[in-house]
């Protein structure tokens, strides 16, 4: 159970992080723990965030769902995409 700060915060039994989100808070204290209750069902990978599994899925699939308007090619992660259209601008 986490330990209740001032107000509505929330703060890490471990590090002393502050959130007024439990379930932040909750995720948070996994990094400490190790636990990664979002295993994935094809390899031996597991994640913190359920983010992280949807995103890693992608590896698997091969789903490309961020495409560039500028050329058409795609990409699995939003920030490669962004990375990428620095490109078409130099």
């Amino acid at each position: 159970m986490p330990a209740l700060g001032q107000g509505n915060r929330l703060v890490c039994r471990y590090c002393g992080y502050v959130s007024s989100n439990a379930s932040y808070l909750a995720n948070h204290e996994r990094t400490h723990t190790g636990e990664r209750p979002f295993p994935c069902p094809v390899c031996p990978k597991a994640f913190n965030w359920k983010v992280d599994l949807k995103r890693h899925l992608r590896t698997h699939t091969g789903e490309k769902p961020f495409p560039c308007s500028l050329c058409g090619r795609s990409f699995r992660i939003r920030s490669h995409l962004t990375g990428h259209l620095r490109c078409h601008s130099t």
